[in-house]
C-alpha cells in the first residue's frame, strides 16, 4: 500500500465512523427504546413454544406467521410470504448396536441412543467401526475406512480453520466408509444433529451420538487411541479391546414440500437494495432458540430501529427458510433478486446469543470496514474475521460476488455448544444480547445503505483462491459445494 493509499484509508475509515456517530445520534430514541424493550423476549417465547421449526414442517410454517406479524409491528413495508418448493426429510427411528466378544468368549452386544442426521437415507448396515479422530481429510486419509463405519468427532483440532460436519461425512464416504456417526464433543447425552448435504438424500446412512457414547464407540473401534485424533482431547479411553461389529439402522423418508421466506422492507422503494437476512427454521430435535431464534429476534427488532431510519436505500429484510438442510431460502431469494441491484448482504445467523459480536467478512475488506467503523464509533466490541465459509445464508451470494457480512457471537469454546442438540433451548438465552445486537446490526445495515459507502463485487478468482488459501477446497469438493466456474 502506498502512502498516499493508506492515507486515503484512513481518511474514508474516519468519515465512516463520523456518518455512524451521526446516525446513531438522529436514531437515538429508536436505540433506546430498544434497549429496554421486552418485545425481543415475547417473540423469542412465542417461536421456541412452537416445538419444532424443521424444513417444510407445520412448526416451519407457524413459525413463519409469527415471523410475518412480528415484521409488520416493526413497521417495515410491502411484508409477505414467499413460499417454495424442497425436498423435506423427516426424522424416523434410528438404532446402532454394537457387539464384541465378552471376556468368556461369548458374544455381547450393546445398544446406544442415536439420532439420524437429516437427509441420510432410510437402510441397515453393518461393519466395524473406524475411528476417524476430528474426521479431517488428513486422518481419513490416515485410516484403512473401505467398508467400515466412521466414527469422527464434532469438533476440529486448535491452530487450524473448524472442519464442517458436511466435509467430513463426504470425506469419509469418498474414501470407502459405508456408514458415518458423529460424535458430540460436549458433555451432557447430547448426541448432535446436523445436515448431511444440501437439500438432496445422502449417499450414506449417517446418525449422531453423544460424547459418552462416543467413548464407548472408540473403545470398540478400529484405530481408537493408537494414532491420536480426538479420542485423547475429548477423553476417550485409548482402545485395546476387540474390535466390535456395529450395526446401524436408520428409517426417514424424503418427500416433495414446502417452505418459505418471509420479506418486509425498511426505508424507500429504490431499485438498489441491502439485504437483511436471518433464518427462522431450526432443527426438530428442539426449540432452536440459540440457533437462529436469537438471530431472527435480533433481525426483527433491528428491523423496527431501521424502520425509522433515514435510509437513502431500500433494505429488504428477509427470514430465510430452510437453512438448516443446505441454505435453501437464500438460495431461492439468490436466484430470485436481480442480484445486480443487491448493494451488499448482511446475514445474521448466530447473533445474540453470547456476549460479543463477530462480523465475517467473507473476503471483502469494504464489508470488514463496516463492522470496524460501527465498533470504532459505538465503543461497543466487534471482532472482524475476513476468512470465508460457505455455511451460512449468505454463501449463495458471495459465489456470485455479493459482498457480504456474517454476524455471529462466540461464546469462547470450539464449535457449537448446545446448538444442534436437545439443549438449545429458550433458558440459555440472554436477551440482552438480542437487543444490543439490533442496535449494532441497525448500524451496519445504514452504513451499508449509505451512499458514501462503497461495496466493490467480489472478484471470483481472488474469492476461489481465498477459500484455497483457507484450505476448504479438499472438504467443499468432497461435500459438492465447490462452484463448478472456479476450476
Amino acid at each position: 500500500m502506498t502512502d498516499d493509499t493508506a492515507d486515503a484509508t484512513r481518511s474514508d475509515g474516519a468519515a465512516a465512523v463520523e456518518r455512524v456517530r451521526e446516525r446513531a445520534t438522529d436514531l437515538a430514541p429508536a436505540l433506546g427504546a430498544t434497549w429496554t424493550d421486552d418485545e425481543p423476549w415475547a417473540f423469542l417465547t412465542d417461536l421456541t413454544a412452537i416445538g419444532s421449526r424443521m424444513a417444510g414442517s407445520e412448526g416451519e410454517r407457524r413459525a413463519a406467521g409469527l415471523v410475518a406479524d412480528a415484521f409488520e409491528c416493526a413497521g417495515l413495508a410491502d411484508v409477505r410470504t414467499e413460499p417454495f418448493d424442497l425436498p423435506a426429510w423427516e426424522r424416523g427411528s434410528a438404532s446402532l448396536d454394537v457387539t464384541v466378544p465378552g471376556r468368556d468368549g461369548e458374544p455381547a452386544t450393546r445398544s446406544f441412543e442415536t439420532l439420524a442426521l437429516p437427509y441420510s437415507p432410510a437402510g441397515d448396515i453393518a461393519g466395524e467401526l473406524v475411528d476417524v479422530g476430528y474426521g479431517t481429510p488428513a486422518e481419513i486419509d490416515e485410516r484403512d475406512v473401505e467398508g467400515r463405519i466412521a466414527v469422527a468427532s464434532t469438533t476440529t483440532p486448535s491452530g487450524g480453520r473448524f472442519v464442517h460436519r458436511m466435509e467430513k461425512f463426504g470425506y469419509a464416504i469418498d474414501s470407502g466408509a459405508v456408514g458415518f456417526v458423529f460424535v458430540n464433543h460436549v458433555d451432557g447425552q447430547l448426541p448432535p444433529t446436523g445436515s448431511l448435504t444440501f437439500g438432496k438424500e445422502a449417499e450414506a446412512v449417517a446418525v449422531g451420538v453423544s460424547k459418552e457414547t462416543g467413548a464407548w464407540l472408540r473403545e470398540y473401534a478400529v484405530g481408537s487411541g493408537r494414532t491420536g485424533g480426538a479420542g485423547a482431547d475429548d477423553g476417550a479411553a485409548a482402545g485395546s479391546g476387540p474390535v466390535g461389529r456395529a450395526e446401524l439402522s436408520v428409517e426417514a423418508s424424503t418427500t416433495p414440500g414446502e417452505s418459505r421466506n418471509v420479506i418486509g422492507r425498511a426505508g424507500p422503494d429504490t431499485d438498489e437494495r441491502v439485504l437483511l437476512l436471518a433464518h427462522y427454521d431450526a432443527h426438530d430435535i428442539a426449540e432452536g432458540a440459540l440457533d437462529n431464534g436469537c438471530g431472527i429476534a435480533t433481525v426483527a427488532t433491528a428491523a423496527g430501529i431501521l424502520s425509522d431510519a433515514d435510509l437513502p436505500l431500500g433494505v429488504d429484510v428477509v427470514a430465510v427458510g430452510a437453512e438448516e438442510v443446505g441454505l435453501l431460502g437464500a438460495e431461492h431469494l439468490a436466484e430470485r433478486v436481480d442480484r445486480d441491484r443487491v448493494k451488499g448482504v448482511v446475514n445474521v445467523d448466530g447473533a445474540g446469543r453470547f456476549r460479543d459480536l463477530v462480523a465475517l467478512a467473507h473476503a471483502s475488506t469494504a464489508t470488514a470496514s463496516v463492522a470496524e467503523a460501527v465498533s470504532t464509533a459505538t465503543r461497543q466490541p466487534i471482532e472482524v474475521d475476513a476468512e470465508p465459509h460457505p455455511f451460512s445464508d449468505q454463501w449463495p451470494f458471495v459465489r456470485r460476488g455479493v459482498p457480504a457480512l456474517q454476524l455471529h457471537s462466540d461464546s469462547g469454546d470450539r464449535g457449537r455448544g448446545w446448538g444442534h442438540t436437545h439443549a438449545d433451548t429458550r433458558d440459555k438465552v440472554d436477551d440482552r444480547n438480542v437487543r444490543e445486537h439490533a442496535m449494532l446490526i441497525a448500524l451496519i445495515v445504514a452504513e451499508f445503505a449509505a451512499d458514501e459507502r462503497g461495496l466493490p463485487r467480489l472478484d471470483r478468482d481472488e474469492l476461489a483462491a481465498a477459500f484455497r488459501e483457507a484450505d476448504f477446497e479438499t472438504g467443499m469438493r468432497a461435500a459438492d459445494l465447490w462452484p463448478a466456474d472456479w476450476d
